[in-house]
């Protein structure tokens, strides 16, 4: 039986998102038609557009990546509610209603040609046992086995799985799979969003919190700001210079030290385990505050130290004797770096998004990705704030710096000199010279609804890339979801990973709290 919530959820669902505007008056017979010439137009200029280079290397058999988006429901999942509305929003997104095909003229090339989506080969509902013993358990293998699987080229490359599944967190889960050759993972999570609306107005969009620019100071005399705007263009010059290096020579033979998250050669062929926490925001704000960092510096502190804590127990032969893992068991040194990739085109906020869905706008939109190379710090500490005191003097330091344009710049250059498969090639031992991916997204600020169904938590990963881990953040309302993606061949204890950097987060609230700092 649905109860009076559901049914009210489903009502609202049921109508389909409204993507006009409203206008004080309305458009003529010909401004309709030049808007109809106008869309037709763009759609054609979609079937001739070529994929990007960024896009086609995601073809090649090493790199492909696909990412997933985990979405936790407060509600059962109604699939002909969501199928209604798919058509009105996301389906408008040339992209996503798209083929991926060679182009005979540009041997070698691809390019996107529009066709017909059928929405039963997309929208996929499994038949579910009502008494199932553990839901996170199934869940789990539902993903694990999703990541053994790719989608057939002959249809575009997305699909979506509705489980109405009650979990410790929802009461329904759908699972987003998009291949990442139809954009970075940033702009596909702002595209999904833009396919939702807040719950208190179903007409507004999700708000996502904007990075406020610091103010100017002008206590300073000419002298000295010219002398402070001399001396930053030099770090960043600087610190761009080494990056570059650093990149060269990683790309050469410059390999991270061999450690227990570090995967095997043909790893990115693996199946992938995808497990995460949720924890709270607050807590993480508080440390922020407290130390006067980013949320990004807590998010990679508490990483450093999770991390460190895992494989301080591997070292000492996983010993789970208490007080064993408070032993230093780490080697002296360990080069241990996570592989960015930062889009280096604004990516299209979710305001234009919709805009695109709603008009056949123009978005910014593609794979333009830069590398870079960010060093974690495996130690043990005696103060867990130095985990994060570390990772905000790693961060800062890569603000001042140009490597993901260049690092850009250099494998657009390889593209065009020595083609897709020498660009692949050189992309691939990169990240395979490095240890994980790490990223930290920003959510909405409010409750959201995927077409009518208020959302619990959302939990982004991907799978298909040359390294056994990626750990990614997840901000939603006042929650954090971390989610962690692994190779059980090379990481056979995922929870307990996903668990140290949760103890991490604890203990670094508590110092922040024993030392008066909150």
């Amino acid at each position: 039986m649905e109860s009076g919530n559901e049914l009210k959820w489903r009502k609202q669902a049921l109508k389909p998102i409204d993507t006009t505007r409203r206008s004080s008056s309305s458009k003529s017979e010909e401004e309709e038609e030049e808007e109809e010439e106008e869309n037709k137009n763009s759609q054609k200029t979609g079937e001739e557009e070529p994929l990007s280079p960024s896009s086609r290397l995601f073809h090649e058999p090493n790199f492909n990546v696909y990412v997933i988006a985990i979405m936790g429901c407060k509600t059962r999942i109604y699939p002909d509610v969501v199928k209604a509305n798919l058509g009105h929003t996301l389906l408008r997104h040339p992209r996503f209603s798209s083929l991926q095909v060679m182009d005979e003229r540009n041997k070698g090339g691809m390019k996107w040609v529009r066709t017909q989506v059928d929405l039963e080969k997309h929208v996929i509902v499994p038949k579910l046992d009502p008494n199932i013993d553990s839901p996170e358990k199934f869940l789990e293998d539902y993903i694990y086995n999703l990541s053994k699987t790719s989608i057939d080229e002959s249809q575009p490359l997305w699909d979506l799985h509705l489980l109405n599944l009650r979990t410790s967190e929802s009461e329904a889960v759908g699972v987003f799979r998009i291949h990442h050759s139809l954009g970075d993972g940033t702009s596909l999570m702002s595209l999904l969003l833009a396919c939702t609306r807040q719950m208190n107005d179903p007409l507004a969009l999700p708000t996502v919190p904007i990075k406020k620019k610091q103010e100017k100071k002008n206590d300073h005399t000419w002298f000295w700001r010219i002398t402070s705007m001399f001396w930053s263009s030099f770090q960043v010059f600087l610190n761009t210079v080494v990056d570059v290096f650093m990149f060269i020579a990683t790309t050469l033979s410059l390999k991270d030290t061999q450690n227990p998250l570090k995967g095997p050669p043909g790893v990115e062929f693996t199946p992938r385990r995808i497990v995460y926490r949720t924890v709270s925001l607050d807590d993480i704000k508080l440390v922020k505050n407290a130390m006067n960092t980013t949320i990004n510096d807590v998010a990679l502190g508490i990483t450093q130290a999770g991390l460190s804590r895992y494989i301080n127990r591997i070292y000492g032969g996983n010993n789970k004797a208490e007080g064993a893992i408070e032993i230093d068991n780490l080697p002296k040194k360990i080069r241990l770096r996570s592989t960015l990739l930062i889009n280096i085109r604004p990516s299209a906020g979710i305001q234009a998004l919709a805009d695109m869905m709603e008009k056949d706008g123009e978005a910014k939109w593609g794979n333009w990705i830069g590398y870079v190379l960010l060093p974690f710090t495996i130690a043990r500490r005696d103060d867990p704030l130095d985990y994060v005191r570390d990772a905000k003097a790693t961060i800062d330091r890569k603000k001042r710096s140009l490597e993901a344009i260049f690092t850009f710049s250099i494998a657009e250059l390889a593209l065009k000199l020595f083609g897709v498969k020498t660009a692949s090639a050189l992309s691939h031992r990169i990240l395979s010279h490095t240890t994980m991916c790490f990223s930290n997204l920003v959510g909405p600020l409010e409750e959201i609804g995927f077409y009518g169904h208020p959302m619990a938590f959302l939990a982004p990963s991907s799978y298909g890339q040359p390294h056994a881990l990626m750990i990614n953040f997840q901000s939603y309302i006042d929650k954090m979801t971390i989610v962690v993606s692994a190779d059980e061949g090379t990481i056979p204890n995922p929870h307990q990973l996903c668990d140290d950097i949760v103890e991490s987060l604890r203990l670094i609230k508590h110092a922040v709290v024993t030392k008066g700092l909150a």
